[in-house]
């Protein structure tokens, strides 16, 4: 199922726009994507309104393009991108204009192999600047792992925790108690490109 009218988009529901990244990025792993990729300014497209099919909280990774992964045009992602895929107040505010202005109905959070991130976070215990306050967010998970040196199983609790919060945001958990949003963890393997869709933690 490609949505290809702003109607259709509307109409979508939160399983249907998972399994719509689903097959974007089984068309991704087989090279047959349907929007390789944007070679050409969208033109008068890019100004009609939007209607995201979903909002990734990704990770700022230059590995992980969200729009290649799941093989969707100019207009169908409302991405969110910060280093670790955490939360904070500014990004929460990002997510919750996804789901309240513009209905999206699924929320994906994107973690990857290999998070320079979540690695810094087990391997440094202080950074100068900002950057210290966003990996002090990342570094309780390893407490949580069964290894504490496992960056990759680390990077998975922290998606599912992220996934967990978002879930019990007040306006989130209405919409997704009223069924028309869902949202979900997922985690993308570098050298593969497959995208694992995790079950959330309840």
């Amino acid at each position: 199922m490609v949505p290809n009218s702003t109607e259709e988009q509307k109409q979508l529901s939160p399983a249907e726009a998972l399994e719509l990244l689903k097959a974007g990025n089984r068309r991704f792993i087989a090279g047959e994507g349907l929007y390789p990729h944007h070679r050409k300014h969208a033109g008068p497209t890019a100004i009609k309104p939007q209607k995201p099919v979903a909002c990734i909280l990704g990770c700022s990774d230059s590995r992980v393009p969200p729009q290649l992964l799941f093989d969707q045009q100019v207009g169908g992602l409302f991405m969110v991108r910060v280093a670790g895929n955490i939360l904070d107040s500014l990004v929460l505010a990002s997510i919750e204009y996804a789901v309240l202005v513009l209905n999206t109905p699924l929320v994906l959070v994107l973690g990857h192999q290999s998070c320079g991130a979540v690695l810094a976070a087990r391997d440094q215990d202080h950074f100068e600047g900002h950057l210290g306050a966003l990996i002090q967010q990342i570094k309780p998970v390893f407490g949580r792992c069964k290894d504490p040196n496992d960056v990759d199983e680390a990077v998975r609790l922290n998606i599912q925790e992220v996934t967990h919060k978002l879930r019990h945001e007040p306006v989130l958990k209405e919409k997704i108690s009223s069924g028309v949003l869902d949202v979900t963890g997922s985690y993308y393997d570098l050298e593969r490109g497959l995208i694992d869709f995790m079950e959330p933690l309840h």
